[in-house]
């Protein structure tokens, strides 16, 4: 690699090598669905600064990463989850955002079964859980900042794109699938409009089976249609709830 240290700001008389000397990190925001709640998996840190707190999932990048693979890699460094694709959605770079020296942290998010993953807490991290978006511990650094950034981008994902079928199991009723976007955008559908809306996008696969074990009437099941979902996008079809 060539030295900088020639190099300056023509307009400013730096050399450019000041610009080349505050660290990078990625930072995950992974929700899951449980119990009729949005959650965030969390890691308890081991280290200062800010040991003890709870945290997103996240390190500094190390010099040969590439974003993608930094942020995949800590996941799995620090929860043990793998193979779960995320999304890049923003970068924080306020000055003063991490105690030691600047740090610019870029967020990704991914929606995810919660059901499906069992999080184990390995490295650095004492304890990975999952935490209701309503009832959060003191976060370390910004990361509550960070983690309302991911719920407002998690909120118009799931209005414009059908998302939210990630979080449920593959055959679901349609008062489940309407919990769940209940609980995603915090406010209630009418039964009835909403059970129509669904069902006019023809995106559910209605199934010869019904819930079990519940003391009520079972319900029919549906699953996502993955496929004639991508033929209608094709076609023009936009998913808006």
């Amino acid at each position: 690699m060539k030295s900088t240290n020639a190099y300056y700001i023509s307009d400013y008389n730096i050399p450019i090598r000041e610009y080349f000397i505050f660290g990078l990190s990625v930072d995950c925001v992974i929700f899951g669905y449980q119990e009729g709640e949005i959650k965030v998996l969390l890691v308890q840190r081991s280290l200062e600064p800010f040991k003890d707190h709870w945290a997103l999932i996240g390190d500094l990048v190390e010099p040969e990463q590439n974003l993608c693979d930094a942020a995949n890699n800590v996941l799995e460094k620090l929860t043990g989850l793998k193979n779960i694709y995320m999304k890049q959605f923003f970068a924080f770079g306020s000055i003063d955002r991490h105690p030691l020296d600047r740090v610019v942290t870029v967020g990704y998010f991914s929606v995810v079964n919660s059901l499906s993953y069992n999080p184990i807490a390995s490295s650095w991290a004492k304890s990975a859980e999952w935490f209701s978006i309503n009832e959060l511990p003191e976060l370390a650094f910004d990361h509550y900042t960070i983690l309302q950034k991911g719920i407002e981008t998690l909120k118009h994902e799931v209005r414009h794109k059908p998302t939210g079928f990630e979080l449920l199991p593959t055959k679901f009723t349609l008062l489940e699938l309407q919990l769940l976007y209940e609980a995603l955008l915090g406010y209630k559908f009418d039964k009835s409009n909403f059970r129509k809306k669904i069902l006019e996008m023809n995106i559910l696969q209605p199934l010869n089976e019904f819930k079990e074990n519940v003391a009520h009437r079972p319900a029919k099941l549906f699953q996502f249609d993955e496929k004639r979902y991508k033929v209608l996008e094709e076609k023009g079809f936009s998913f808006e709830l």
